[in-house]
């Protein structure tokens, strides 16, 4: 990767163009980076950890807060559901209903045999189930 930077006293704010022969992974991580959207905390009582999204399974809503499900464990974190579907959309973050966003790089398997909805099985064995409001999208971004 090459940077350039170069300064121009004319302008009034930042401007940054990204130039990649495509949309890599690490040209994703890039531009989230440079949103201001790659930092997640986690906290856990009085401790705070950082959380790599693509090491996130799941954000869900419990007891009025939001927590992040991860490997090593759950946090919770401090954005809410709406800024973190809309901040992470370009890590294939997902909501699949009004309480849960799913990594769907986490996802292992997909049982559509349910009326209505789908089952979606989580790295770790956790599952998930994509509430009727949301199968039409979630279809459509899995291209099923």
């Amino acid at each position: 990767m090459e940077i350039e930077l170069r300064l121009e006293p004319e302008l009034t704010d930042i401007f940054v163009t990204v130039r990649a022969p495509g949309r890599t992974p690490e040209v994703e991580s890039l531009l989230l980076r440079l949103d201001g959207g790659e930092t997640l905390l986690g906290f856990q009582g009085d401790r705070a950890e950082r959380l790599e999204p693509a090491n996130i399974l799941r954000f869900y809503g419990e007891e009025k807060e939001v927590r992040a499900q991860t490997a090593a464990g759950v946090f919770t974190v401090r954005q809410r559901l709406y800024e973190l579907e809309k901040q992470l959309a370009a890590l294939q973050f997902a909501r699949i209903s009004h309480s849960e966003i799913v990594n769907l790089r986490q996802v292992t398997a997909l049982d559509l045999g349910l009326t209505g909805t789908i089952r979606m099985t989580l790295k770790g064995g956790t599952a998930c189930y994509v509430s009727r409001r949301y199968v039409k999208k979630i279809k459509e971004v899995l291209g099923l």
